[in-house]
């Protein structure tokens, strides 16, 4: 049954392989738990399930009961079950998530600690420039391809979620990084993934998580920041700076407005703390 739901979240909803595998794993985890007929299963055996994970966050609740409702949405479409027994769950309620941002300042701090004696440190910093300079999602910047960059145009070209292409401006610090690093990598030659380890092969997501924590504590930055992080700030420097909503729409690869809109109230809130900081009447 996983099998075929897989084959339809690929194929007919073209999701991508990371969400793929998250959706599957919440169904699968909510069958092992439930161990009945799912024909049968209903409103309150999803709450008891979902009672089973409250020492967890109430986002992570949330994306379990997407999950399950997409997967019993699959249920019905394929004539297995009359409705969803998903749509009689009430989800947590869960605030509006704003995300933590860098500064510039701190951007710059985190980059220029990288040590570019070697080409794997002009890699490193090739790699950060680029999560921050082009806003990339970790997994796109993994499977960045050479024949994707455009150095003359200044564009990269991304294939986001659901494998859908998108043309992204890159900045001349990112571009000037890519080049550097590009003349400096042994075996450019035999691979046309961009980003790659010791051994030839695409670095993965997991590698560029570990590179941005250690030079995150060589920057003596004591924050928690992933490489989703250079994304939102890179996101919020942009509208702070008086770049269109939708042009950064456009960059992120967000479907919804809303998804891009998030970044107006971290803006906002930037705004609000400088204005308290510099008040007269504080």
């Amino acid at each position: 049954m996983i099998k075929d739901y897989n084959y339809y979240l690929r194929i007919e909803r073209a999701m991508s392989q990371n969400t793929v595998a998250s959706y599957c794993s919440d169904a699968s985890k909510f069958l092992k738990h439930y161990g009945g007929d799912i024909h049968l299963a209903s409103a309150d055996d999803i709450i008891s399930y979902l009672n089973t994970l409250s020492g967890l966050s109430e986002r992570t609740q949330a994306r379990v009961l997407s999950s399950l409702r997409s997967f019993f949405d699959w249920l019905t479409l394929e004539g297995m079950i009359k409705e969803n027994p998903c749509d009689r769950v009430e989800g947590p309620k869960i605030g509006k998530y704003i995300p933590d941002v860098l500064s510039e300042e701190e951007v710059d701090r985190i980059i220029s600690s990288v040590d570019t004696q070697g080409w794997l440190g002009l890699r490193d910093k090739a790699i950060l420039e680029v999560l921050y300079g082009c806003g990339l999602r970790v997994s796109e910047a993994s499977d960045l391809k050479v024949s994707d960059i455009f150095l003359k145009e200044g564009f990269v070209r991304v294939v986001g979620k659901g494998d859908k292409e998108r043309l992204v401006p890159i900045g001349d610090m990112a571009l000037e990084a890519v080049e550097a690093y590009l003349d400096a990598r042994p075996l450019a030659s035999e691979s046309n993934t961009v980003f790659i380890n010791r051994y030839g092969n695409r670095l993965s997501r997991m590698s560029i998580f570990k590179l941005v924590k250690k030079q995150t504590l060589a920057a003596g930055i004591a924050k928690d920041i992933s490489p989703h992080t250079f994304r939102h700030s890179f996101a919020t420097h942009l509208l702070e700076k008086g770049a269109d909503l939708r042009a950064v729409q456009e960059m992120l690869g967000h479907e919804n407005l809303k998804t891009t809109e998030i970044y107006t109230h971290i803006e906002t809130g930037t705004w609000h703390r400088n204005i308290l900081t510099h008040h007269p009447r504080k």
